[in-house]
């Protein structure tokens, strides 16, 4: 029996060699190795991993959208120099800048001791637990959550909750949650939403607009973007040729940017980015 025990005991530390090998546990000095990660969940556990290569956007590139870039920027410096700031939300229609803005920032501000740090939604239930690792670096964090939003019954937004506001225990001052999203309050909104709800005769408000805004009003600082009309996009599609030193006729760029537009069904900065992608491969080929 106490062989038996033995060999228990054995197995049982060699599985938790082996699940750390697999899923190292994440420490305050994980986040020395550089200033950009990915967080995500492996094996019930918080994983982490390390962005080489973070996307070199910059705020140069990023036209259309000057007050969302502006108020990103200075919510970030308020941040950085200990002054109060705000959690922040993005929404608008999709390929109008949102998470271009937000990494913008880590090329703008990485030298001045700014980190990021992407946190996926699956992983976002164990938000306090990072928070509080977080809590114990000099650095300032920006916890990334790209394209967020919950479904009718999902129950993960309540740990974002907590964080943000409304838990016990106080946000890091290190830290800080920028979240992009289509829609502006998170969660999808129904017509019955807003119906009077009736019970024994008496008439209740409905409370679950209540709590499906309850979420987006915990950002202090909530920024959206529209739909870019023509004009929008050719400034965007004009900004990028000059950035890139694409020598083209105006008349030219513009008649073939729209015909891209058109096949690709919306004028948007996505869209312009991807025009001028092909557009400079091709001029790049004709070189050859």
């Amino acid at each position: 029996m106490d062989d038996l025990v033995r060999e228990l005991r054995l197995l049982n530390e060699t599985l938790r060699r082996i699940a750390g090998m697999i899923s190292p546990q994440i420490t305050p000095d994980t986040f020395s190795a550089s200033k950009a990660f990915r967080v995500y969940t492996q094996n019930s556990r918080l994983a982490v991993k390390t962005i080489a290569s973070p996307d070199p956007v910059t705020f140069r590139e990023l036209m259309g959208i000057g007050h969302v870039t502006a108020a990103l920027r200075t919510n970030t410096e308020q941040f950085l120099s200990g002054l109060p700031c705000s959690n922040v939300l993005v929404y608008g229609p999709r390929g109008t800048g949102k998470s271009s803005s937000v990494k913008a920032l880590l090329n703008e501000y990485g030298r001045k001791g700014l980190k990021m740090v992407e946190v996926t939604k699956e992983s976002l239930l164990r938000l306090p637990e990072l928070a509080e690792i977080l809590r114990q670096r000099d650095e300032k964090f920006i916890i990334f959550c790209d394209d967020l939003s919950f479904e009718q019954d999902d129950s993960s937004y309540i740990p974002v909750k907590a964080v943000l506001e409304g838990g016990l225990e106080a946000r890091p001052v290190n830290m800080l949650i920028y979240a992009t999203s289509n829609r502006r309050h998170l969660m999808p909104e129904r017509t019955e939403d807003n119906l009077p709800e009736y019970s024994g005769g008496e008439l209740h408000p409905s409370e679950t607009l209540e709590e499906k805004t309850s979420l987006s009003d915990r950002f202090g600082l909530r920024l959206g973007t529209t739909h870019f009309d023509l004009t929008a996009y050719m400034e965007i599609v004009s900004n990028y040729a000059l950035i890139r030193k694409i020598r083209i006729r105006k008349e030219e760029l513009k008649d073939m940017a729209v015909q891209w537009a058109h096949e690709h069904g919306n004028y948007s900065g996505r869209t312009a980015r991807q025009f001028i992608d092909n557009l400079q491969g091709r001029l790049g080929l004709e070189k050859k």
